[in-house]
């Protein structure tokens, strides 16, 4: 099974509002870092130094089956 690593960044202001960035897409997980380690420094990314999320996903898999549920 092919697996990619998903680099996110998620700054979270406060509990009502989240900003989430997907930044790459690697084939693996030492691409995925070394891509964190060029934009950690940057605007943005700087000041929520602990948001960064790696996530290894497999190709050609669902990731969301159960669809939307109210609350």
């Amino acid at each position: 099974m092919t697996k990619v690593f998903m680099l996110y960044h998620i700054r979270n202001e406060d509990s009502d509002d989240e900003d989430i960035k997907l930044i790459g897409i690697y084939t693996s997980y030492e691409l995925a870092k070394s891509a964190q380690m060029r934009v950690q420094d940057k605007p943005g990314f700087i000041d929520y130094p602990d948001g960064f999320s790696i996530i290894e996903n497999p190709l050609d898999c669902d990731g969301w089956v159960d669809g939307f549920v109210d609350l």
